[in-house]
């Protein structure tokens, strides 16, 4: 699945169009993803993440090495 986030871990939700006769056909929200590259200072380094505008949020208040420090202890491979 490519459409992840790999710090909030959102996906791609199904819902309906509705019309204006209130038929519903099914249709696919996906989340906002944005490729961004991010310095790690403290390992001299840029790392690249397929991450959510939400997620950037988050990365802005908690801080990035705090972000990955969590993602490695989940397992991820950053």
């Amino acid at each position: 699945m490519a459409r992840v986030c790999q710090v909030t871990g959102k996906k791609p939700m199904t819902g309906h169009h509705v019309s204006h006769s209130n038929i519903k056909t099914k249709r696919r929200f996906n989340p906002n993803l944005q490729t961004k590259r991010f310095f790690l200072a403290e390992e001299d380094k840029w790392i690249t993440l397929k991450v959510s505008a939400d997620a950037i949020r988050t990365i802005n208040k908690k801080g990035l090495f705090a972000v990955v420090k969590e993602l490695r202890e989940s397992g991820v491979a950053i």
